[in-house]
């Protein structure tokens, strides 16, 4: 495998398997404060590693807002508007409207870097979101078309809308040549203190659960799901670009169904087996090199 390969299946094999973990987590903390620790204690791990490797977190005020802004779009109202909206809708509308970021990322980067929007590149989105609808078709089909649902969509499509800005503060930052490690440590431990600002404003109760399934899903969440996944998704994002990197939305349903069928008792459907093979036609479009294809 290519270092592409391993960047991309490094971060959906993770990021596919928190939509497991992530279930540890709700009940008895606040979605909003479980962001705050989270995310905190993946910046203090992140400012260690540079400290102790010799890495510089020193950068001038003007990049600093930057980082302020990435870490408020990416690492606070990106994840607590996706957190809420499943506690209206089914996780299978979640992933629905948060695949809809590769359409959102290659637009984005038209207007960022003048990059075309090619029939390519719109046919391989077109087919990894198919895929995930039809993945996802049960539980869309039973979900009622009522007002709780409409609100679960607008928060999953608002939290996807913030996660596609804060990758186009990414690349600005990347197009400076700043080092991944230590942008990133910034921009989640602003994104922490952005969340606690959000959990203070809603009057969240600043609670913590002591309990083992809450602890070790925290730190499975910050280290794997936090640290490793979104330094490897940035060094991704800088080596094929936004567009191309957003794709990791629509394969991670497809590794949560996996782990699904193998921890919880999900049954495959044909919609399943269908799903999966759009997800994987659209990933091959996407990813492989032009001259591949010809």
């Amino acid at each position: 495998m290519t270092p592409v390969a391993w960047l991309f299946a490094a971060c959906t094999a993770i990021w596919g398997s928190t939509w497991l973990v992530i279930t540890y987590q709700l009940g008895a903390v606040a979605p909003e404060v479980s962001v705050v620790w989270r995310f905190f204690l993946a910046a203090v791990a992140l400012g260690v590693f540079c400290a102790l490797t010799g890495r510089s977190l020193r950068f001038s005020r003007r990049e600093h807002a930057m980082l302020v802004l990435q870490g408020t779009l990416m690492f606070c109202l990106n994840y607590i508007l996706i957190y809420w909206s499943e506690q209206h809708i089914v996780s299978g509308l979640a992933a629905v409207a948060f695949s809809t970021i590769t359409f959102m990322s290659v637009f984005a980067q038209r207007v960022m870097f003048g990059t075309p929007v090619t029939a390519r590149a719109l046919t391989g989105a077109l087919l990894g979101v198919g895929g995930v609808v039809v993945l996802f078709y049960p539980e869309i089909a039973a979900s009622q078309g009522d007002r709780e649902t409409a609100l679960g969509m607008a928060m999953a499509v608002a939290g996807t809308l913030f996660a596609a800005l804060g990758n186009m503060v990414a690349a600005r930052l990347q197009q400076r040549n700043l080092a991944i490690v230590p942008t990133t440590a910034w921009a989640m431990l602003y994104g922490a203190l952005a969340a606690a600002v959000v959990a203070a404003a809603f009057d969240a109760r600043w609670t913590f659960d002591f309990r083992e399934p809450y602890v070790l899903s925290l730190l499975y969440l910050t280290i794997f799901g936090t640290v490793v996944a979104f330094v490897c998704y940035l060094t991704l994002m800088r080596t094929i670009g936004m567009a191309r990197a957003s794709y990791v939305g629509v394969t991670t349903p497809v590794v949560a169904l996996l782990l699904s069928a193998a921890f919880e008792g999900y049954r495959f459907t044909v919609f399943t087996i269908i799903g999966i093979a759009l997800a994987i036609a659209g990933n091959l479009i996407v990813l492989r090199r032009k001259a591949a294809l010809a």
